[in-house]
């Protein structure tokens, strides 16, 4: 099984929005001097005053919503939707300010928007967010529902502050800086296309199914939310700690690294051997390779902080203080080849995907 085989083909899309990006590229000249980072960063920055930034980003929930309608719980996909977006709006070194959601629904049943509600707050919490609006269209003929009360579908825009001299993107990572690792939540909110080909099917029955391995149901573990990086990440940089670049792991999995600036690859030799049990059950029972594997899954690492050496220590500290769990998993290599050398499993790869070491 792949994730293009499971209806998700990234190469697919990668060549389909080529065209919009074609038009989309051209409007930085529409405000001259205002965009700082190019388009397909994590976030974008915008100069809005001469020492200011503003950084923005946007993503949604995807196909996790479907596992929420098959479950009829509905409490947590709102904070995968802040979670999504504040993660990216960290990776150039901002400190979120607020979220605005989209919320495209079937029908506007009460307790649906009830329960998207309270995990937005809880999302906004732990964030230390403001979701100060945001939108409801109400699209029956447009959005199906697959089971549970009603269709919808979740996005969330994200924005924050940066100063314009500490905007990070990697452009100044050096040979033998130091990969830090921020354990997952698990699954997060990417690659359930194929997670849910493999283990579902054609029988959402099998959410309800308590699983030994998970120690809990495949439902319960495939709706544990996105976890939210703010408060490690914003100690770290609030430490002045020597961070070259930051990066939120998601679709592409580790491949997400080569988003830096900097032409350098990334040595990843100490990745956890604990991989989390619900990728491994993916993988068995899929049949999947572990080269589509790391493409498509964070296989438990969810963010990535990029640092000088020296400043190790104090990235562990800080990720300890809030419970979350870090590993030095690698080191940069300025190489120029842009890639993510995986030894232990012998594979590297590129934003194309990962192939055997030769």
């Amino acid at each position: 099984m792949t994730y293009a085989r499971a209806g998700v083909d990234p190469e697919q899309t990668a060549r389909a929005l080529a065209g919009l990006l074609s038009w989309v590229n051209r409007t930085p000249a529409l405000r001259p001097d205002s965009v700082r980072l190019p388009n397909g960063y994590f976030a974008s920055v915008l100069a809005i005053a001469p020492h200011l930034g503003l950084a923005i980003s946007t993503d949604g929930v995807g196909s996790k919503l479907i596992v929420a309608q098959q479950l009829g719980r509905y409490d947590t996909v709102g904070i995968d939707c802040v979670a999504m977006n504040v993660n990216d709006i960290l990776c150039v070194g901002a400190e979120p300010l607020a979220v605005v959601d989209y919320l495209a629904v079937e029908q506007p049943d009460p307790a649906l928007l009830d329960a998207l509600g309270r995990g937005l707050y809880e999302g906004a919490r732990q964030a230390r967010v403001t979701i100060p609006g945001g939108e409801l269209a109400v699209l029956p003929e447009l959005v199906r529902r697959h089971g549970g009360a009603a269709g919808f579908d979740l996005v969330g825009t994200a924005v924050g502050l940066v100063p314009l001299d500490r905007v990070l993107d990697g452009h100044d990572l050096a040979d033998g800086d130091v990969v830090v690792g921020l354990a997952s939540s698990g699954i997060h909110s990417n690659g359930l296309t194929l997670a849910r080909r493999v283990l579902v099917g054609d029988a959402p029955q099998r959410l309800e199914q308590f699983i030994p391995e998970l120690g809990r149901t495949l439902g319960e573990e495939l709706l544990e939310p996105t976890r939210i990086y703010v408060a490690p990440v914003r100690a770290m940089l609030e430490r002045a700690l020597p961070i070259r670049a930051l990066a939120h792991i998601t679709g592409d999995g580790l491949l997400n690294l080569t988003r830096v600036a900097a032409p350098v690859s990334f040595v990843l030799s100490h990745l956890p051997e604990d991989v989390p049990a619900i990728f491994r059950l993916i993988q068995e029972r899929g049949r999947v390779s572990p080269a589509e594997m790391y493409r498509t899954f964070n296989m438990g690492i969810g963010f990535c902080v990029i640092v000088s050496p020296e400043g190790v220590a104090g990235v562990l500290a800080a990720a300890a203080e809030h419970s979350v769990l870090a590993w030095p998993i690698g080191h940069v290599r300025a190489d120029g080849r842009r890639q993510v050398d995986l030894p232990v499993l012998g594979l590297v790869g590129e934003r194309g995907g990962f192939r055997p070491r030769q």
